[in-house]
């Protein structure tokens, strides 16, 4: 039986795939429901031709479909949450990422790569959240900020210090 190299990694890597996914689904369903189509608000779409005014036949297809798919209530500003829970999980998830494996391949304690892999997964949800639900401060926000800065940091120190025991 051929075992992974690398399980822990392999197991957050997936976890988080799954997140990505969720938040882009998520930001999707919004811009079906407020036909915001680029940019993050009304304003935005003024600056843009209309798709609607003259459709073709495949726009007119996606419209009838996704208007049947979205959900009406929301509020101002939902959007631009939406998409910005999505843009900050892609813009610090990678290199968390890199850390879990690039540790798990240097053969560094379990319990470290299970730390790292269960706060930076944890942490990004409860970000996400956090942001989604509400605008400005919010204690998910905040959670999920410092624990992935705590991953982060000792991501970083770990890195550098099995690179240093590598190298001597």
């Amino acid at each position: 039986m051929d075992t992974a190299a690398i399980p822990i990694s392999t197991l957050f890597i997936g976890l988080n795939g799954l997140t990505a996914f969720v938040l882009s689904y998520i930001v999707v369903m919004e811009r079906t429901r407020t036909r915001v189509w680029h940019g993050e608000s009304k304003e935005d779409v003024a600056r843009q031709p209309d798709p609607l005014v003259n459709p073709t036949a495949w726009v007119s297809t996606v419209e009838k479909t996704s208007q049947k798919l979205a959900v009406k209530a929301s509020e101002e500003g939902a959007l631009q949450r939406k998409v910005r829970a999505h843009g900050n999980f892609t813009e610090y998830v990678p290199i968390g990422l890199l850390f879990i494996v690039a540790l798990e391949l240097m053969q560094s304690p379990t319990w470290l790569v299970w730390l790292l892999g269960g706060t930076l997964t944890i942490a990004r949800i409860i970000y996400a959240y956090g942001v989604i639900s509400r605008y400005g401060p919010s204690l998910g926000r905040a959670i999920g900020f410092f624990a992935t800065w705590f991953v982060y940091i000792v991501g970083s120190l770990a890195c550098i210090y099995s690179g240093f025991m590598g190298v001597i």
